[in-house]
C-alpha cells in the first residue's frame, strides 16, 4: 500500500494526515502547536512540522508529501538563506497604510487587471511595502522572498541556511504553486510582476518558481516525492472536491467564502479577491473577520455551551421576533468597516429573550457570510449548493439556519483536515500523475428553506451601521493612555486569507 501525506501549517498549528494514495483512507494523523501572534520565527513552524511528523508515527511507507499553509505571510531570506526577520503573518496589519499607499501608486483598478487583487494589509507586497519603509537595513538585505509552505518545501528537500541544512542555501530551488502566488499582490496570470515586487520592496529579489498542478517540487534527503503544496483555502477546496457550482463557506474564528470557476475574477473594488486554485482554475474569495467568535461570546453572555446555545436559538423564530444583531464586533473586512463596532437593534420588552439573542447571533453571523456569497455571485459566479465546513458546521442550529439564509442547499462534509487532506491529494497526484478521485464523506445535507425576513431585517441594520461606521471622526480632547508596545494594530483587524 502507498501512502501519501499531507501537511496543513496553519496559523494556530500543523497538522499531518496520512492516507492510503489509492483510496484516501486515513491511516494516521498527527499535529503540533504553533505560537501565537502575528510575527513568528519560522523555525517554529519549522520545528512543528517535524512535531506533528513523529507524532504521526513518522514518514515511514510514505512515498509523498505536499504543504498546504497559511497565505501571505512574508519570509524574507538574505544570500545565505537565513531568515532575516521574524515573518509577518496574514493577521499582522501593521501594513496597512503601505496598502493604501500601493493603491495611490498603482490605481486599484490597474492592480486588479494585473494581479487579480487590490492590495490590504494581508498580502505580501503590502508587508514588503512596510519593510522597507519601517526596517529599510533589513529590506536591503532582502535576496529572496518566499511565503509560509513555500521555505517549509523546501527545508523539507533539504535546503536552508549554511550548517542547518544538507543541501545549503540554494535560494533558486525555492518552488510554490499558483495558489499561494496569487496572494502575493505582485503575480498575475502572466506570471510575476517583477514592476510590482520593485515597487513594493525596493529591488528586485528571488522568488520561488510556480509549479502546475500536479507536478512535483523534488524530493527529499531520503527520495520521498514532494508536491507542489498550495495556500489554504485552495488546498481545503481540493480536499473537498470541490466543482463548479460549489461554493465552499467556513466558519472559523475569521469566515471564507470561495468557490472554484474556470475564469479568473478581477473586482477593482477589492471586495472578492481573485486568487487561483489547485487544480489550474480559480478560487474567488471574500473574508469576514465575525464567524464563530459571534457564537462564542453569545455563548459567554448567555452561560452556555455551543450545544446549548443552538438548542435554544431553535426556541426562536426566523427574524428573531425582529431581534437583529449586526456582527462587527472587532471592525470587519467585508463590507470593508475597520473601524466599526457590532449592533444589537431592533429589541423590546417581548423579543429580549434567550431564544431570540441566540439565533439573531446566529443569523448575524449567517447574513454576513451571505452578503459575501452575493458578492461573489456578483462576479459571475454561479452557486448550486453550498458546502458548509468549520467548527461551527457542527452545530444543527447553524446548519438549519444557513439553510434559511442562503438560497441554495447546505451540504455538511463531516468532520475532517481538508487543508491537509488536500495536500495528502497533491501528493498523490504528483506520485502517480494523476489526480485523486477520493470520495468525501458528507454529514449532512439541507434543502433550501429561504425565510426572506432574516436577510431583509438585517440588510437595514448593516446600512445603518455602515452609515454610522463610514462617517469622517472629530478630533476632541483625550487625556493622555498608555501606548501600545506592539506597532502592529490588533490581529482582529486583519484582512483573513
Amino acid at each position: 500500500m502507498a501512502l501519501v501525506a499531507g501537511v496543513d501549517s496553519s496559523t494556530q498549528s500543523c497538522k499531518v494526515v496520512i492516507r492510503d494514495a489509492a483510496t484516501g483512507a486515513l491511516v494516521r494523523s498527527g499535529r503540533a502547536p504553533h505560537p501565537d501572534g502575528t510575527e513568528v520565527d519560522p523555525a517554529a513552524w519549522w520545528g512543528a512540522l517535524l512535531s506533528a511528523l513523529t507524532d504521526a508515527g513518522g514518514l515511514d511507507g510514505v512515498e509523498a508529501i505536499s504543504i498546504g499553509g497559511q497565505q501571505h505571510g512574508m519570509v524574507a531570506l538574505d544570500a545565505e538563506g537565513r531568515v532575516i526577520r521574524d515573518a509577518l503573518l496574514w493577521n499582522d496589519t501593521r501594513s496597512a497604510q503601505a496598502a493604501r499607499d500601493l493603491i495611490d501608486e498603482v490605481g486599484a483598478d490597474e492592480y486588479a487587471r494585473r494581479t487579480g487583487v487590490v492590495p490590504v494589509a494581508s498580502f505580501t507586497a503590502t508587508k514588503l511595502r512596510w519593510l522597507r519603509d519601517a526596517e529599510p537595513d533589513a529590506a536591503a538585505r532582502v535576496a529572496a522572498v518566499a511565503l509560509p509552505h513555500d521555505w517549509l518545501t523546501w527545508r523539507l528537500r533539504g535546503y536552508g541556511p549554511a550548517g542547518e541544512s544538507p543541501l545549503g542555501p540554494e535560494l533558486d530551488e525555492l518552488t510554490t504553486d499558483r495558489s499561494d502566488a496569487s496572494g502575493t499582490a505582485y503575480w498575475g496570470a502572466e506570471g510575476y510582476d517583477r514592476d510590482l515586487l520593485v515597487r513594493a520592496l525596493g529591488h528586485d529579489a528571488i522568488l520561488p518558481r510556480v509549479l502546475g498542478p500536479g507536478d512535483a517540487a523534488g524530493r527529499t534527503p531520503d527520495g520521498i516525492v514532494v508536491g507542489p503544496g498550495a495556500g489554504d483555502n485552495a488546498a481545503a477546496a481540493l480536499g473537498l472536491d470541490a466543482a463548479s457550482g460549489d461554493v465552499v463557506v467556513s466558519i472559523g474564528t475569521s469566515g471564507t467564502v470561495f468557490a472554484v470557476t474556470d475564469a479568473p475574477v478581477a473586482d477593482a473594488s477589492g471586495t472578492v479577491a481573485g486568487f487561483a486554485d489547485a487544480t489550474g482554475r480559480f478560487l474567488p474569495l471574500i473574508a469576514t473577520l465575525n464567524a464563530a467568535r459571534v457564537l462564542d461570546a453569545t455563548a459567554r453572555l448567555l452561560g452556555v455551551d455551543h450545544a446549548e446555545l443552538g438548542r435554544i436559538a431553535l426556541d426562536g423564530e426566523p427574524g428573531a421576533s425582529g431581534a437583529v444583531l449586526v456582527p462587527y464586533f472587532e471592525g470587519e473586512r467585508t463590507p470593508n468597516l475597520p473601524e466599526a463596532t457590532a449592533s444589537f437593534s431592533g429589541l423590546t420588552l417581548a423579543n429580549t429573550t434567550r431564544p431570540s439573542i441566540a439565533r439573531a447571533a446566529i443569523e448575524g453571523m449567517l447574513c454576513g457570510l451571505a452578503d459575501g456569497l452575493d458578492a461573489v455571485r456578483g462576479q459571475g459566479v454561479e452557486a448550486q449548493r453550498v458546502l458548509l465546513i468549520g467548527g461551527a458546521a457542527q452545530n444543527p442550529a447553524v446548519r438549519r439556519v444557513a439553510a434559511q439564509v442562503f438560497d441554495v442547499p447546505v451540504t455538511v462534509p463531516a468532520p475532517g483536515e481538508y487543508v491537509a487532506d488536500g495536500a495528502a491529494r497533491q501528493a498523490a497526484w504528483a506520485l502517480t500523475g494523476e489526480r485523486p478521485t477520493w470520495s468525501v464523506e458528507i454529514a449532512d445535507e439541507v434543502a433550501a428553506d429561504k425565510r426572506a425576513v432574516i436577510r431583509e431585517q438585517y440588510a437595514a441594520q448593516a446600512r445603518r451601521v455602515a452609515t454610522v461606521s463610514s462617517e469622517p471622526s472629530v478630533d476632541v480632547p483625550v487625556a493622555p493612555g498608555p501606548v501600545a508596545d506592539d506597532p502592529a494594530e490588533p490581529a482582529s483587524r486583519a484582512s483573513a486569507g
